[in-house]
């Protein structure tokens, strides 16, 4: 499952709509299955894997979008965390008396079926160290300056660049304007960090680029989390 596959992230915003009450269980499914192909979590479809655990006492969705060195969102244990990061995302059920980890993995069946398993696994609790909208917004803003003077001083070739910025990053309904607009940003940056063009440049080059890069990939992950997150936060910070 690649890291950019929007699996994970679409599963939390429509979850977590569904869960308000902003929109329905089947509208939510639709939305998350669009972004990969059918999901199961287990042997167990999305739409009745969720109404299960709705039943069961869920409360929430949180999204983890970890990096090696950096395990963003995720609190152990091991098994789930190590998945995580070999994924790159994962999302995390948080119920009454526990939380179960989601990893997102390739699902084919045959040659025409292909779709998503998520990987069900024992998670632990939910971390509060992490951003909230306005702390990631500004650590995106500064980020992107920062990006922007180390890159503009490393000479090199042209570089590639999409012909247009890449659409995507759109949450559900209730969630905050300010949320969105920080998750569409975070996801048009996310895409140029992928297409990011190293050939021609010096190892010093490389490395001034590099430092900048993982600074502005680490501050991207951030907003991504904490703009899924919002729907949770106080009125006045949206």
């Amino acid at each position: 499952m690649r890291p950019e596959s929007p699996v994970c992230p679409s599963l939390v915003a429509w979850g977590n709509a569904w869960l308000a009450g902003h929109v329905g269980l089947d509208e939510a499914a639709d939305h998350v299955e669009a972004a990969g192909g059918p999901v199961v979590a287990g042997e167990v479809p999305l739409r009745k894997y969720l109404a299960n655990l709705r039943s069961e006492g869920l409360r929430e969705l949180r999204l983890a979008l970890p990096a090696p060195g950096d395990p963003l969102g995720l609190s152990g244990p091991p098994p789930f965390n190590s998945a995580a990061v070999d994924a790159g995302q994962a999302a995390i059920a948080v119920l009454a008396d526990r939380n179960l980890g989601f990893v997102p993995q390739p699902d084919r069946r045959g040659s025409s079926y292909v779709g998503v398993l998520l990987e069900v696994h024992d998670a632990g609790p939910v971390r509060h160290d992490l951003p909230s909208l306005a702390e990631a917004e500004r650590e995106l803003s500064d980020a992107m300056r920062s990006a922007t003077e180390a890159l503009t001083s490393v000479e090199g070739p042209a570089q590639h660049r999409p012909e247009r910025p890449e659409r995507g990053g759109e949450l559900a309904p209730g969630y905050p304007g300010r949320a969105h607009r920080v998750s569409v940003l975070a996801t048009r940056l996310a895409a140029v960090l992928r297409v990011a063009d190293e050939r021609g440049l010096t190892s010093g080059q490389l490395a001034v680029r590099g430092a900048a890069l993982r600074e502005l990939d680490r501050a991207v992950r951030r907003a991504l989390v904490a703009a899924h997150h919002a729907i949770f936060e106080p009125v006045r910070n949206r």
